[in-house]
């Protein structure tokens, strides 16, 4: 079947169907504090999130089975774990994991665009905007252990932090694969790739539609750091140390410089690039091909 999409970004589409198919349910999150750790441990059924007071870092561990799928619940419940995050003073870094095996995110649900209504459409596209809204605003500063496969929103996640460590397997791909799909990704999606990898990486990889495997992502820049699966939590939290002891005045003063402009750029055309998801999306043709692709893996699952 080929696809006809030529707006937004349905990451779901490719590397994990089973992922397609997943759905979150909300869980807001509440902080305990244990003085006795000095950690703040918080956790629901898609989100853990443990915050040692002491060095000031938070990790987030993604556990919405079977592959991070990212449903309007899920982008809901994370959205409000960085604002409790970034509220909070004594939180001055985030590191971003999955607790699912060889995914760190599969990219956007599916489900949350097949069979909707245009309201809920557009509220779906209004929470993966805020999403990366906060992300790649944020004072925090925040590292990506990217420890598996993570296609298009997952990208799109893992690139909006200011550090990417993945692991070094090569079973493992990650990139913004849209257009494989007969899918155009938004023009944040683009100019948040355009500042990580350069203008002409970004050309090639979004007109090819190409998955990095983790070497190929390293030489470009796409990631930052390889190393053996079983360290990439340790060595974020290794680099982590290396970021915070820059600072913080500085540091955020420079993050906002040079994302200021991409981040205004989206804020002042929310409205319209929603409409603009919702129109498409909402198209019987483009309807259609979803239901096709939806039954399509059914059958590769039977």
């Amino acid at each position: 079947m080929r696809c006809v999409f030529r707006y937004g970004e349905t990451a779901c589409f490719c590397v994990f169907p089973e992922g397609l198919l997943s759905c979150s349910s909300h869980g807001r999150l509440c902080a305990t504090s244990t003085s006795i750790s000095q950690r703040n441990n918080s956790s629901s059924a898609n989100l853990k999130v443990d915050h040692d007071q002491t060095t000031g870092v938070a990790v987030m561990h993604m556990q919405s089975p079977p592959v991070n799928s990212l449903s309007l619940d899920f982008l809901t419940e994370i959205c409000i774990t960085l604002d409790k995050l970034e509220m909070d003073k004594g939180c001055r870094g985030l590191i971003i994991t999955s607790s699912q095996p060889k995914v760190f995110c599969a990219g956007l649900d599916i489900l949350e665009m097949y069979g909707k209504s245009p309201e809920r459409c557009g509220e779906f596209w209004k929470a993966v905007q805020e999403m990366w809204l906060k992300l790649y605003g944020s004072n925090m500063v925040t590292i990506a252990a990217i420890n598996g496969s993570s296609p298009a929103g997952g990208c799109l996640m893992s690139i909006t932090c200011d550090y990417r460590i993945m692991a070094d397997n090569p079973r493992y791909s990650i990139g913004l694969n849209e257009t494989k799909l007969g899918i155009v990704a938004p023009f944040w999606f683009k100019e948040t790739m355009v500042n990580t990898v350069g203008h002409r990486n970004t050309e090639t990889s979004l007109a090819l539609g190409l998955l990095y495997k983790p070497a190929e992502a390293l030489s470009i820049g796409l990631v930052d750091q390889l190393v053996p699966e079983d360290q990439v939590l340790s060595v974020a939290t290794q680099t982590m140390t290396k970021w915070l002891a820059i600072p913080e005045h500085a540091r955020q003063i420079t993050k906002s410089m040079m994302r200021k402009s991409t981040i205004e750029k989206l804020r002042s055309n929310r409205e319209a690039d929603i409409q603009n998801f919702v129109n498409f999306i909402t198209k019987e043709s483009i309807q259609k091909s979803l239901r096709m692709y939806m039954e399509m893996l059914k059958q590769k699952k039977a």
